[in-house]
């Protein structure tokens, strides 16, 4: 490290080009250092803070141009407790799913962003330290056992400051990691995308903090995988094949098959409203216009994705969130055809509702678990199909019945900006993603190109 006691400021210059900032210039040696904000009185309070350590003999960095006091303040932030202080600044105002995900990424990287001491603990022990206990606020005060508190104390010990970051060969092998699964096997394109935007979101906060001098990430290439966001057509199930997968379900169910038959109206919400399965569990009698004739309405207001209690302000298993893409209190208004008006009605006629006025609900009245929808779907499929299609990609989730019922509204020429409106989605989403084929159509659509030639 090479330090000076040779400072010499300037006045806050002013940059009146596009948006007014207010820039802090100092020389240290021969290097000259600039710091720009948008407000003055920031661009004065960093000048004075400066000025101040000047006048009371302290050195400063010539490379960095910070008072020592403060480098080492810089340099001894480690990425664990940044991650930690990020993750306090995101977690009130973030779904639960994105606490998640958020704390995941984090603990991969944190997790290989180690010193190379001796008594290294095994990388999944790592990982579940940092995602078990030290990353949510919610655990960090959980007890633990005596082997898990040896692995957190050396983590404690060798992360590595934030500032290592501005190694490029570090940063390469962060990434590196991000790309790799913890059985040793390479991870999807989309996990990589999602934990490298953590990462860039985190330094990007660094930056902010002024620990960082810029986001290395935009200096460092990677080739990744493409992310494939078109739904695979193979997965889409044509009209004939969802109505023997609706009747297959209700055949499935310990007590005279009323599980199965429960979770069919379930199902047909997904597939004749395109509704996503946090939106259906949501749904309540009041927010359903079912005539005895004709067609009806649904209006979704609410969706409750499973994100674990771990994640959730309530401590339940479904966090409770508006509609995807849409405001908080926005209603999505989707007209439902009479064959679903029917099957509702007959649901409401059999099994009532839960308390709070649900439509779907567990045995206790608690929300239906995803894995019991989704066990029950693996069943209907088994007896709805022939082995082949069962093996098959065929509408091997609950929502792949949404896709089924985009794909059929688009390919039975219903307008784009009506699909989109219905399903919840931009139109720029919708024909990128959704506009595949219906399995069974294929043929059809071949005997019309085949005319026109």
């Amino acid at each position: 490290m090479n330090t000076t006691y040779e400072v010499r400021f300037w006045e806050i210059r002013v940059l009146k080009s596009g948006k007014r900032r207010y820039g802090v210039r100092w020389v240290t040696g021969t290097e000259r250092h600039s710091k720009y904000f948008e407000n003055k009185a920031h661009a004065k309070s960093r000048l004075s803070e400066l000025m101040q350590a000047a006048r009371s003999g302290e050195a400063f960095d010539i490379e960095s141009g910070l008072p020592i006091s403060e480098l080492k303040q810089r340099d001894s932030v480690s990425l664990v407790t940044f991650a930690q202080s990020y993750m306090d600044m995101k977690w009130p105002n973030s779904a639960a799913k994105t606490r998640a995900s958020t704390v995941d990424g984090l603990a991969t990287v944190a997790a290989v962003f180690v010193k190379d001491a001796a008594g290294r603990p095994e990388l999944r022990d790592m990982r579940r330290a940092l995602t078990g206990v030290l990353i949510p606020p919610v655990t960090r005060g959980n007890e633990v056992s005596a082997e898990q508190r040896s692995v957190i104390d050396w983590i404690l010990r060798q992360s590595r400051p934030v500032h290592d970051f501005t190694d490029p060969k570090l940063v390469r092998s962060v990434l590196d990691a991000l790309a790799v699964r913890l059985d040793g096997g390479v991870s999807a394109a989309t996990v990589y995308q999602r934990k490298r935007a953590v990462l860039f979101n985190l330094l990007s906060y660094a930056v902010e903090e002024e620990i960082l001098p810029d986001n290395p990430l935009t200096r460092i290439k990677r080739k990744a995988d493409k992310v494939v966001g078109e739904v695979d057509p193979r997965v889409v199930a044509n009209p004939d094949q969802v109505s023997r997968l609706l009747i297959a379900a209700t055949y499935v169910g310990a007590r005279v098959r009323e599980r199965g038959e429960h979770l069919r109206s379930f199902y047909a919400t997904l597939y004749y409203a395109a509704a996503r399965p946090a939106e259906a569990l949501a749904l309540r009698e009041t927010d359903c216009t079912l005539p005895e004739t004709g067609w009806g309405q649904l209006a979704l207001g609410e969706s409750r994705p499973a994100a674990g209690k771990r994640w959730t302000d309530s401590g339940e298993v479904h966090d409770r969130r508006g509609l995807k893409h849409r405001g908080t209190k926005e209603v999505r208004f989707v007209p439902i055809p009479p064959m679903l008006v029917a099957i509702l009605r007959e649901h409401l006629d059999r099994f009532g509702t839960a308390p709070d006025g649900r439509l779907f609900r567990a045995p206790n009245g608690g929300m239906v678990s995803s894995s019991s929808y989704r066990n029950t779907w693996a069943r209907a499929r088994t007896y709805a199909f022939t082995p082949a299609q069962v093996a098959s990609p065929l509408a091997r989730r609950p929502y792949d019945l949404r896709h089924a019922a985009v794909s059929l509204w688009l390919n039975g020429g219903v307008p784009p900006t009506e699909v989109a409106e219905r399903a919840g989605q931009s139109v720029d989403v919708l024909l990128r993603v959704y506009a595949k084929c219906v399995d069974g159509q294929r043929e059809a659509i071949n005997q019309t190109i085949e005319g026109l030639y």
